[in-house]
């Protein structure tokens, strides 16, 4: 498989500029996946140093042979750490591409998808973990209907939590088909498959601990930026894009943002753009999955 198919890089260009890079900087991205970014990253660099994440085994196979690459199999809620061990503290830049890859989705196995049969999994990584059927089979109801309220954002998410638990009663959930004929019954007509991505999304989002995750990692990345250095997010739902504009704006992920006794700001980001970067028509009609992106771009103050 080539790293193309695996993932087509979404908004290449605008993440590239996001990142102002210096040539002799060190880099880190985050969500290496298919390594599209990374090695248009590459490009740019001459002395410079890149450092690629991905916690996915899969990703592997996509490793550039360059001696500017370091590659680090590992959640990026702890590439702080990780940076740590190779003498690394401070960066020039920082890039996630928050979305699942295409490889992701469209290997069966992996239960992403709604498209294919296949086991209820949902790990990214896959050496150990949570899976989406234990969710499905063990999460006691209230624990469901707030999984599917405000990671799946549906509307009736009690309903549906009410229905899994009746169903698991009978047989447990064991394949994504077993779990989309329960949806089925449940799906706005003429709305199934948006029904089906909303409820995957919600079940993926608690497999990965994906909110946990990012709050960590924004954390780490104001803590290892340097003065200047950029920061370039890319996120494809609601929940996660909040997440982002808050603690760029507010420096925290609640609440209102803190000033000093002059009425200035107290946050250690400051947004390079004042409105989240979208796909262009162009981009979105060669690659459908670059719709429901938004980029955004802070610097470290």
């Amino acid at each position: 498989m080539t790293a193309h198919n695996y993932h087509i890089p979404v908004m290449l260009a605008p993440c590239i500029e996001g990142l102002a890079i210096d040539p002799k900087g060190i880099y880190v991205d985050l969500t290496f996946g298919g390594g599209g970014h990374s090695r248009e990253i590459l490009k740019h660099l001459k002395e410079g140093h890149l450092y690629g994440f991905d916690q996915d085994v899969d990703a592997e196979a996509n490793v550039p042979d360059d001696p500017r690459f370091t590659f680090v199999r590992a959640n990026f809620r702890d590439f702080k750490k990780y940076l740590r061990l190779y003498g690394v503290t401070q960066v020039n830049g920082i890039l996630a591409d928050l979305g699942v890859s295409s490889h992701q989705i469209d290997e069966p196995t992996r239960g992403f998808s709604t498209r294919f049969e296949g086991d209820l999994d949902m790990r990214m990584s896959q050496t150990g973990g949570l899976r989406a059927k234990e969710v499905l089979n063990t999460y006691e109801e209230g624990r469901l209907h707030k999984i599917f309220g405000i990671y799946g954002e549906i509307k009736n998410a009690k309903t549906l939590a009410q229905a899994v638990v009746a169903e698991r009663a009978l047989q447990p959930f064991t394949t994504t088909e077993s779990f989309k004929r329960l949806l089925q019954k449940f799906a706005p007509r003429g709305k199934e498959f948006k029904y089906y991505a909303q409820v995957f999304q919600a079940l993926r989002i608690e497999v990965n601990d994906e909110m946990g995750a990012l709050e960590e990692m924004l954390l780490q990345a104001v803590e290892v930026l340097k003065p200047g250095g950029r920061l370039v997010i890319m996120s494809y739902h609601s929940l996660e894009d909040r997440l982002v504009k808050n603690f760029i704006n507010k420096g925290k992920f609640q609440g209102e943002v803190e000033k000093d006794f002059y009425g200035n700001l107290i946050r250690p980001l400051e947004p390079v753009n004042r409105k989240a970067i979208t796909a262009d028509a162009e981009e979105i009609k060669a690659n459908s999955r670059a719709r429901s992106a938004k980029l955004r771009i802070a610097k470290k103050l």
